[in-house]
């Protein structure tokens, strides 16, 4: 499909000025705090900056050596002369780690089978810290930068993540699960060999805890821990817990017995929870007396300092909206004692980085947001509501009946374009262990501009909620999570009367892609078109298919294994009710997608023409693979490319001047 060949002028330049806003990505900072690094595509594509923390001056390192698709992180070697990033091939997230100098020079450092994350660099650059799925599951490795050889720490069958160095690089901590609880994640100290692992029984058997960060001396870790439902840092003293006598529990221990060695661990751990909101700490300050986190509600974060001795917090003095910082993994957020590097946007106001001042509470812009032809008031501010859920809205349901679930306050956000009536497009996030927020999304925008008023749902599941909420997901796909995003869509139709019923829209990618196939085989009657970008369609595939990690961490976790559960599997599947697609639909899918392949789109599409549906511009539906291409792509070129599909899309399958809207203007 040439989808600029159906668009007019006047939206094809819209489509591609947005696509074309440089966007900032991944900023981390320099070892002595003079300078950070991060993905930038002001030249229209993305490459490796180096900003001057106090002149301002912005320097680009790479010329087109570093992924177009700027998913992965960056990390700087320890003496701050080279930045460490991710490469892979088209998109399909099978990383290498490679090196970029000062002067421009790419240098491999690890290339292994299957895929490299990078969690962490020693602080005498001799050692790197990462995970890779190279022998099935996701496991801890090292590699010795003098040696270059490559050191398996771990095996477990659980995968290991939050990798870390202690300052003087003889221990590293990291979080995985032996027990048999399948919800459990534990943090462990090991030798930096990977010998002597100790679980630290940090918190419940079910729980979820993770290391985030070592104090400057290493005798103390920040942790993350969600046992009381709402997540909450905790300050571990390693010292304290030496002494305490907790058995290895790697044998035959009772289910008593590792309560019992869970109380006492937790003596050794202070444990900070200042609201009734989740928090998420990132890493200690200088001197190792505070530390940041970031503080979830109503779908914000809020920067946040704690201090130690006291344990009282203080949010800091920025605007509403999304604060973020860091890479993934423990956070180099402090510049020195007093500054800090917040990464923030708005709905309205893209990313931008700012440096804190924590002596005066008081910020300065480093880096500004680039807005090209467009201003803050060309996008639509979000209204962030609630709805009451149990999972069963008014729309009949045509492929599996549920009964009501727990009843529950579902977050949502709407975007409204303006448009008198306006269509609605419902746009689902992925994860589905994520949530939409009060930060800049290009692609919402984008379909404001198409004259689409833009609903986004936090269903049962979503981050920033706590555990239990989290939890109401599991042996559920497509129950009533579905029902949630279907019954928000219902509540904003009937309350806002400017909405056109008649023009509902289901839209997105990855899980987001799962429920746009789900809803439009569940909920027909609720929708008159439907777009599905990397979506699942047939979930035992997805389980054979997908990366050893996304295997057991996500389909294993939520819906068991296909042999265990195959009537599950088969019922909440999207290509098992095929046959019930009434709307024009879209299918979207990137050819070298490693998380959801793209069998999973031509499978689908295998069992709709088998039905005898027809595809094309004219028929039932439209179908487009995407070239160098994986799991979604930030590529200013790649973006455009699905804004055009999306768009022509809609203005050919969903009218945006409906044919009673004479009849809606004089009612208003």
């Amino acid at each position: 499909m040439a989808a600029t060949d159906d668009l007019d002028t006047e939206t094809a330049d819209v489509l591609e000025s947005l696509a074309s806003l440089p966007t900032i990505a991944h900023p981390t900072i320099s070892p002595d705090g003079s300078e950070i690094a991060f993905y930038y595509d002001e030249t229209g594509r993305n490459e490796l900056h180096v900003l001057d923390v106090e002149t301002g001056t912005l320097e680009q390192w790479s010329d087109g050596d570093v992924p177009r698709n700027a998913r992965w992180f960056l990390r700087w070697d320890a003496d701050g002369d080279r930045v460490f990033f991710h490469q892979d091939e088209g998109g399909d997230e099978q990383n290498d780690i490679y090196a970029l100098s000062r002067a421009g020079a790419v240098e491999s450092v690890v290339e292994i089978d299957g895929q490299a994350v990078l969690n962490d660099v020693s602080d005498d650059g001799e050692s790197l810290l990462f995970t890779s799925n190279r022998d099935g599951q996701m496991n801890a490795y090292r590699y010795d930068c003098t040696s270059e050889e490559v050191t398996k720490l771990t095996d477990y069958e659980r995968a290991v993540g939050a990798l870390s160095f202690s300052p003087d690089g003889e221990r590293i901590a990291y979080a995985t699960n032996e027990t048999d609880d399948f919800d459990n994640i534990d943090v462990y100290v090991a030798n930096a060999d990977g010998s002597e692992p100790r679980n630290l029984s940090l918190g419940e058997v079910g729980a979820e805890s993770a290391p985030m960060d070592w104090g400057p001396d290493g005798e103390r870790l920040l942790v993350t821990d969600n046992t009381t439902d709402l997540s909450r840092a905790g300050v571990v003293d390693l010292a304290a817990l030496d002494e305490i006598a907790v058995e290895a529990d790697d044998d035959t221990e009772s289910d008593a017995g590792d309560t019992d060695a869970r109380a006492a661990a937790d003596d050794a751990v202070t444990w900070f929870s200042d609201s009734d909101f989740e928090e998420s700490p990132t890493g200690f300050l200088p001197g190792g007396e505070r530390f940041f986190t970031l503080r979830d509600r109503a779908a914000q974060s809020i920067p946040v300092v704690y201090d130690i001795e006291t344990g009282e917090s203080r949010e800091l003095d920025v605007p509403e909206g999304m604060t973020t910082v860091g890479r993934m993994g423990p956070s180099d957020v402090a510049i020195d004692e007093n500054r800090l590097l917040l990464q923030h946007t708005s709905p309205t106001t893209r990313p931008e980085l700012l440096v804190y001042d924590l002596a005066t509470d008081e910020y300065e812009t480093l880096l500004e947001a680039e807005y090209g032809p467009f201003s803050p008031e060309d996008f639509a501010d979000a209204e962030y509501l609630t709805v009451q859920s149990d999972g069963v809205p008014e729309t009949p349901a045509e492929a599996v009946d549920h009964e009501p679930a727990d009843e529950l306050e579902i977050g949502a956000l709407l975007y409204d374009s303006g448009e008198r009536p306006s269509p609605l497009l419902v746009k689902v996030h992925g994860g589905p262990r994520a949530r939409d927020t009060k930060g800049f999304n290009l692609y919402t925008q984008m379909l404001v501009m198409q004259g689409f008023s833009v609903l986004e749902v936090n269903y049962r599941g979503s981050t920033g909620r706590g555990r239990e909420f989290v939890e109401e997901l599991l042996e559920d796909w497509g129950g009533a999570e579905q029902g949630d995003v279907a019954t928000a869509a219902e509540h904003v139709l009937e309350t806002r009367d400017w909405l056109d019923e008649d023009r509902v829209v289901v839209f997105g990618g990855s899980y987001g892609g799962y429920s746009a196939y789900w809803q439009t085989v569940q909920y027909p009657d609720l929708y008159d078109a439907g777009i599905a970008w990397i979506g699942l369609t047939d979930l035992e595939e997805q389980y054979e298919t997908t990366m050893p990690h996304y295997r057991i961490e996500l389909m294993e976790k939520y819906l068991g294994t296909p042999e265990e559960n195959p009537d599950l599997y088969e019922e909440r599947s999207p290509i098992t009710h095929a046959k019930n697609l009434t709307a024009p639909l879209l299918m979207v899918h990137g050819v070298n997608d490693t998380r959801v392949p793209v069998s999973q789109a031509r499978r689908y599409r295998e069992a709709l023409e088998s039905l005898g549906y027809e595809f094309g511009p004219d028929g039932d539906v439209e179908y487009e693979e995407l070239g160098e291409e994986g799991h979604a792509s930030t590529d200013q070129r790649q973006q455009l490319r699905t804004f055009e599909l999306l768009a022509d899309f809609l203005d050919r399958r969903v009218d945006n001047e409906p044919a009673d809207a004479a009849e809606h203007a004089a009612d208003d």
